[in-house]
C-alpha cells in the first residue's frame, strides 16, 4: 500500500472526548501533523517520547499537532498517560483513518495540508525519515526542528503492521 497523495474532505476524524467532525473541519486553518501509533504494540511504546517530543516543539507553529491512535477512548488514555491530556489525541479503534491514509507500519509521522495533500510521511522508526519530514514542516512553518535521533531515543526499527 502506498500513501495516501491527498487525504478525503470527508474522513472523519473523532476527538478524544467523543466529538467527530470531518478532517476539512480539522484543517480549515492549520495544517495537521499525526503520529499514528499502536497502543498494543511495544513498537509504539518504545518512541512513546520521542514523537511526544516531536509533537511538542511543532505545537506553537501555525500546525495542529495530534495523537492518532489505533484504540478506543480508554486504551488511547491509558496508553497515553498524560500526553493524552497534553496534547490534541483522535483515536482510529477500526483503524478507518489509518487504513485511508495508505499507512503500513506504525508509529507513523503524517503531514497533511490545509487543502489535504499528504506531504510528508515516515513509518516506523527511521530517524532519517521522521528528519525529512520534520525539516520540511519545519521550513514551512518557519519553526524550530527537533533534533532526530536524539540522545535517549531508540534504535531504528521496522515498526508493527498498521492494520493489526
Amino acid at each position: 500500500m502506498t500513501p495516501a497523495a491527498e487525504a478525503p474532505a470527508d474522513l472523519e476524524l473523532t476527538a478524544l472526548g467523543g466529538e467527530v467532525r470531518p478532517l476539512d473541519d480539522w484543517v480549515t486553518t492549520f495544517h495537521l501533523v499525526l503520529v499514528a501509533i499502536d497502543p498494543y504494540t511495544d513498537e509504539s511504546a518504545w518512541l512513546l517520547e520521542t514523537a511526544g517530543r516531536i509533537l511538542t516543539t511543532f505545537r506553537g507553529a501555525d500546525c495542529r499537532v495530534a495523537w492518532l491512535v489505533t484504540a478506543d477512548a480508554d486504551d488511547a488514555r491509558t496508553f497515553l498517560g498524560p500526553w493524552a491530556d497534553d496534547l490534541l489525541t483522535l483515536v482510529d479503534p477500526d483503524r478507518r483513518v489509518v487504513k485511508t491514509l495508505g499507512l503500513e507500519r506504525l508509529p507513523a509521522l503524517v503531514h497533511i495540508r490545509q487543502d489535504r495533500a499528504v506531504v510528508g510521511v515516515a513509518e516506523g522508526w527511521d530517524p532519517a525519515a521522521w528528519r525529512a519530514v520534520t525539516d520540511h514542516l519545519g521550513t514551512v512553518m518557519s519553526w524550530s526542528r527537533p533534533v532526530l535521533p536524539a540522545p535517549g531515543d531508540p534504535s531504528p526499527f521496522r515498526g508493527s503492521p498498521a492494520q493489526g
